[in-house]
């Protein structure tokens, strides 16, 4: 196995440096936080660093690449950067439509995004009563007499579903019982009548607020259907691998973050005489957050590395879902423990840094429905 970089990931980790030594200072971030988003003209100089245009196809105007290199964007932008950023789901977003939308829906998507670096819509799939359970999904479209769908339904955990002016859901077609597994994925206009948001407050990564959308009789037309009727939930999961890796990529740049800074304290710190590097306890720490970090790295490019050649990873994303994202959120918190009292104001990055990751082990999948996932799966693997 070659674990080296190519020359134009070397390339392309000096350009991230370089955006994020401008970019993503403390000050600027702190100002990100306070106003709940990263700014239009942050968004557009990302995309026209090259950086928004990695994974999306030519034929789009994109910059194609292996699954590994966007691995490698997501990681170093998150380490260098030092913060979750809705540049991750913006990129995610863009993929979903170009996957499995018609050529108009895609050449409007694409046209607006190339002026903004910003997708037109935004991801509503999870609802109350059905995050993990995607069949017990409850928001349902009807068809009408005169070939228009009414829908009626609640979705929840939506990043930034007041801001942008489409909102890409996915519902039951006609009968909402778990049973039903007909679901049509829609491209829902936010201006249509009977569609509603109330703010979710979350308690960290306020860059990217979420809220609840609810849809009352809306009235939608074939034109908004993205990808054929009843194939919704198929289009939902063939992505869901993919997002995992760069779920736990960005969960990886920014607990690399918190172990740079740690790792630095403990030789500038000095406790009874000698700096805390030298307490077998604090070497303890370092040496169990390192651990924590190569094991999810390694495991993060096998996966990626596998999907580049086309083998199957169902087993492996879920085991990197399930390890990776707990396992930065360790370090990140063991960061804290290093700096101690001060590690627990706003004076330095890891606390904002450990908040933000514990959001990782719920999005995209939480911890408990990837044992899920893998142990049924090992189960088969194994039987003799």
């Amino acid at each position: 196995m070659d674990f080296s970089y190519t020359d134009e990931q070397l390339l392309l980790v000096d350009s991230i440096k370089e955006f994020c030594e401008r970019n993503f200072d403390e000050q600027k971030i702190a100002d990100m936080y306070a106003n709940g988003a990263m700014s239009d003209e942050l968004i557009k100089a990302y995309l026209d660093a090259g950086f928004g245009l990695m994974g999306i196809p030519e034929e789009q105007g994109g910059v194609p690449c292996d699954r590994v290199t966007l691995g490698v964007l997501t990681e170093q932008f998150a380490h260098y950067a030092g913060c979750v950023t809705p540049l991750l789901n913006n990129t995610l977003a863009m993929c979903d439509l170009i996957d499995f939308g018609s050529p108009e829906q895609v050449e409007m998507a694409m046209e607006e995004y190339m002026k903004s670096g910003k997708p037109i819509f935004s991801l509503g799939f999870s609802e109350p009563g059905a995050g993990s359970d995607n069949m017990s999904m409850a928001a349902t479209t009807k068809k009408q007499a005169d070939g228009t769908y009414v829908l009626n339904g609640q979705k929840t955990w939506v990043t930034q579903g007041d801001v942008f002016p489409y909102t890409l859901i996915v519902t039951k077609d006609e009968d909402p019982s778990p049973e039903n597994k007909s679901m049509s994925m829609w491209l829902v206009p936010m201006d249509l009548k009977g569609v509603s948001t109330a703010p979710l407050h979350k308690i960290g990564q306020q860059i990217m607020p979420f809220c609840e959308v609810y849809f009352d009789d809306v009235v939608l037309t074939e034109d908004m259907r993205v990808g054929k009727e009843g194939a919704g939930f198929k289009n939902l999961m063939k992505n869901f691998e993919m997002e995992r890796c760069l779920i736990v990529a960005q969960a990886l740049g920014c607990a690399q973050a918190a172990m740079d800074d740690a790792a630095a304290y403990v030789s500038e710190r000095a406790t009874f005489g000698k700096p805390i590097a030298n307490y077998q306890l604090i070497q303890q720490k370092l040496t169990e957050m390192e651990l924590k970090l190569e094991n999810t790295r390694n495991l993060l490019y096998k996966v990626l590395w596998k999907m580049d050649n086309g083998e199957s990873v169902r087993i492996e994303s879920a085991l990197l879902k399930y390890y990776g994202p707990h396992a930065c959120d360790e370090v990140a918190s063991e960061a804290v423990q290093i700096y101690a009292g001060l590690g627990y104001t706003t004076e330095t990055r890891v606390g904002r840094i450990w908040i933000d990751l514990r959001g990782h082990e719920i999005a995209g999948g939480t911890n408990e429905i990837m044992v899920h996932i893998t142990g049924r799966q090992l189960a088969k693997k194994y039987a003799k």
